[in-house]
This record gives C-alpha cells, structure tokens and sequence, in this order.
C-alpha cells in the first residue's frame, strides 16, 4: 500500500491522499492487486466487502469507410470499422473527445478568452459570469491571453492527465482572432506536450487555416447544423460577415459555403476535424444523414451528434418558445443511422466554455481567477511524462482485461443496454448514490460497446435518498436492462428491481462485468 501512495502522489500530487477531496484511486486505478478490496466510498454506506478477481500489472506498454445501415433502438452493426495508422492513433491516443477510451483517464480544459461571436444560433446565450450551468457558452470569468496561460501552466501541475487545451467560446475563437491565437502562442511555448484545439462555428474558418497549421493546432471541431439552408434558416437568424449583418437565408448560404470550405481546406492542411451538430427535433433530426454524408466526404474525422440542450431558464430562443430537445431513443437512433458512414462521438458532455478535468466532471470552481492567479506555475514535463506512463499501463491492463472477456464470436445475439456508474478508468468505480450521469453500453453475446451517457440527479444528498429523483434517475435508463455500480444501497435497489432492473454490484473493468451479467441473464437457458 505504501507504495501505491507513493505513486499517486507522484501522478497527482499530495491532494491525492488527503481526506479532502477524496479521489483516492477514483479517476483511474493505478495499482489493483487481487487480494486487494475497492477504495473507500465517500457514500455513507460501505464499500462493497467483497470484489471480482482483478489482476491488473502495471507494465509499460487511413481510415477506411464501411457503409451500413441502421435504425431505431439497439443499433444493428457498429459504428464505422475503421484501420487506424499508428500515426493517427498517436494523434489522438490522449485526446479526450477525439478518442473514446481516451476519455476514460485523460482530461482536457478551456480557456474563455474569446467573448465576441460572429453568428446567432436559436440554441446559444452566453453568459460571461455564470457558475451554475453546464452548457456550451457558459463561463464564470472572462480571462486576458496572458492570464489563461498562467491558468493553464497551474492546471497541468496540479492534474497532470490534462493533455488538450481548448478554446471554444465564450463566442467564437475565429471571431477573436489576435486573443484566440496569443494564447496558444503562449501556451506551445511553455508547454510543448499539450496539444492544442479549437471549435469555431466555421464562418471565419477558410481564412485562418494556414494559421492554424503554423501554430500546431491538430484538432479543430466545427459547429455544422446543416447543409441546407432552408434547413439552417430555422437555427440560424442572422450572420455577421466582412462588417454586413446578413439575415435569414442569405446569411445562412453565407455560413453553409464558408463551413465547407473550411472543412475542405482543414483535410488539405492534414489537420484533425470533429464535426459537432445539434440535434433539434423537428427541425434538422431528419437532415441529419445529409449533413453526415456532405462532412464525410469533406474528410471530417470524427461526427458528433449531439442533444439540445432547451430549458427557459437558459434564456435561449428554441428554450423560451417550447422547443425540446430529444430523447435519448431518439438520439441514438440518429446516431445510429449516421454511425455505419464514420467514426461517431458518443461521450460528448457539451462542456462549458470554461471547463476543466475529465469529460463528465467540471473542476472548474477550484480554478477561478482569485484562486489561480495566487498559484504559482507547476507545469514539470517530466512529471507529466511519468503520470501519462502510468495511466498508459493501466490502459493496458485494462484492454487485457476486456480482450479476456471477449469470446467466440455468436451470429445474431439479441443486443441489450446497460446503465453503468464510474468514475472513470473504464472501471465500475462508483456508489449509485452519486452518480450524476450513467455510462449507457451496448450488450450483445460478443461484446460490450459505450453507446451514450445520461445526466441524471445525483441520488444521495446528505446521506438521503430524494424519491423524486430515484424516479426520475429509473425513468432516464428504463430502456436499460440492468445497473451496474460498486454499491447499490437497499432502497434504491428494491426500486430498481421492481421497475425490471437487473442490480450489479461490482468493481472490476466495464466490459468485464457486462459481459458476464449478459451471460447470466440474457444467454443463460431457462429453467424447463
């Protein structure tokens, strides 16, 4: 044990073994021997007494298209197969958005140092002082250049998996050029090993993207709703263009043709391109394979359909006139549509301008301006270097772990969801009670595969459960077969079961414990 302090505290400092706050072994596991039981749950009630065998050894350790169809509900086949260079997989191996096991153990930040916006979207307000929402648009402060590198050089001392900086708002980076560029001046120059990125709406794209290659920028994302306008006249009410405010379709014609020429112009300049679109029902849901196919064949690497985000509080047009955002069958079914043409992002959590940590956690309250402009710079390549081998060979334990569980391939298993609770690490790491969102994977006879993530209201508050929202945490995966956390306390629990769900406790790799509830529960013969 004295040795696994040792090296957390090395990873991440010594805040990882004071009582608070209590991460011990929570963002992703380091050491796990069998004798060994979970970490202690920050939940009133107690950690599971007994856990799965897990022997995990810390050990150093193009892409072709597949057209296929899909549909509603369970997806019918994978999201586009795709043979990955060992090159391009370097790109994005600690690469939080662009890389779906990335995401597990590696974390990103934003800096808002880009206020000013060019375009008006039906789904946008932004908010320049704001602590309390979690949506794109949002910061608590606005910083200088300068102060955002500062910012930056502190975080990667104090989280050291953080690899990606990102500038995504408050406005658009594109539209506030001389800031947006300045700090990833600043920042390559101290801090050479973080890779940097940008998400702009597009329309200022094609003229900045020699730029954008001169500084090392390798992963750029565009805000595409559609490729028709007609379409995009619903979404967008006016563009700002060379010093002319265009409205209605003219400025939307403007913003398609510009949005493809940067897409084009980013594959020439081999520069890494995600393509996020929001999904509104109604109005682009079934536009959506259109826009799909027009980013493919532009050579987006990476498509990310994602949620309205809708609710009156937010102060959005689509929020004060009644328009909702989708379900979550309804998403994936999109998704699912899309998903046979290219690579789809399924863990997006449509970030604050501002956020900072692992996807699904926002860490930015311990970092407002009053508080990181008293801490001195601790950026240290070196320690950065050894955290990142550790958290490589627990990756690599882990992929053992689920290439273990993988089995003989079965033709036409019924496929299933699972709702699972962690923390991160690709593990079953978290008490039901505080989990905030649930990770959604796909089950089927032959594996176990991430297909979403639900927000829901974490159930244990002050050591009580809320039974309203027990209701509406049932209500959100009750398309789900099973739950799968480290601990389950007893009310929940009978709840759960009594709505039809099956209730794993566990602490072990993900795919591991989903494969073997499906086993159990789905293949196991019944009873003659």
């Amino acid at each position: 044990m004295a040795a696994l302090v040792e090296q957390l505290i090395r990873v991440y400092g010594p805040d990882a073994v004071n009582p608070t706050p209590l991460f011990f072994l929570d963002d992703f596991v380091l050491y796990i021997r069998k004798t060994m039981t979970p970490p202690p749950s920050t939940a009133l009630a107690p950690a599971p007494t007994t856990t799965p065998e897990l022997d995990i050894t810390l050990t150093k350790t193009q892409t072709t298209v597949k057209t296929s169809g899909g549909g509603c509900g369970c997806s019918s086949k994978n999201d586009a197969s795709t043979s990955m260079s060992e090159t391009l997989k370097a790109r994005i191996e600690k690469h939080p958005c662009y890389s779906e096991e990335a995401h597990h153990h590696y974390a990103r930040m934003h800096v808002a140092v880009a206020p000013a916006c060019n375009i008006q979207c039906n789904y946008c307000n932004r908010k320049y002082d704001c602590a309390n929402e979690s949506r794109p648009g949002v910061v608590s402060e606005l910083l200088t250049p300068e102060e955002a590198a500062h910012k930056v050089l502190v975080v990667a001392g104090k989280i050291p998996q953080m690899t990606v900086l990102g500038i995504a708002g408050p406005g658009d980076p594109l539209a506030n050029p001389e800031k947006t560029f300045r700090t990833f001046e600043l920042i390559a120059d101290k801090a050479p090993d973080i890779k940097l990125c940008l998400s702009t709406n597009g329309l200022m794209l094609p003229d900045y993207v020699d730029r954008i290659k001169q500084l090392n920028v390798d992963h750029v994302t565009i805000t595409i709703n559609m490729v028709d306008p007609t379409v995009g006249e619903k979404i967008y009410p006016w563009v700002h263009y060379r010093r002319k405010r265009y409205r209605g379709i003219e400025g939307v014609k403007i913003l398609h043709e510009r949005q493809m020429e940067g897409l084009q112009a980013l594959q020439e300049a081999d520069i890494l391109c995600k393509v996020n679109s929001v999904l509104i029902p109604g109005i682009n849901d079934e536009h959506m394979p259109e826009v799909n196919q027009a980013i493919r064949a532009r050579g987006a690497f990476l498509h990310n359909i994602m949620p309205l985000i809708s609710a009156p509080e937010h102060g959005t047009y689509f929020g004060l006139n009644g328009q909702r955002g989708p379900k979550p069958k309804e998403l994936k079914a999109v998704q699912d549509k899309c998903s046979g043409n290219m690579k789809m992002m399924r863990h997006c959590r449509q970030c604050r301008a501002d956020a900072v940590g692992l996807l699904g956690e926002d860490r930015s309250q311990e970092f407002t301006k009053e508080k990181f402009m008293e801490m001195p710079e601790a950026y240290n390549l070196e320690a950065r270097q050894a955290a990142h081998q550790d958290i490589e060979a627990n990756k690599a334990a882990v992929a053992a772990k689920k290439q273990a569980a993988a089995s003989v391939k079965v033709a036409d298993s019924p496929k299933v969801l699972v709702a699972v609770a962690t923390k991160g690490g690709g593990l079953i790491n978290q008490h039901f009670g505080h989990a905030k969102e649930f990770m959604i994977y796909e089950v089927d006879a032959n594996e176990a595969k991430f297909v979403g993530h639900r927000k829901v209201a974490d159930y244990c508050q002050g050591g009580y459960g809320e039974e309203a929202t027990l209701t509406g945490i049932i209500d959100t995966v009750s398309d789900c077969k099973a739950v799968l956390a480290s601990k389950v306390g007893p009310c929940p629990q009978k709840e759960l079961q009594k709505a039809g769900l099956v209730v794993v406790e566990a602490y072990d790799v993900i795919e591991t414990v989903a494969r073997q509830f499906y086993d159990e529960h789905i293949l196991a013969p019944s009873p003659a």
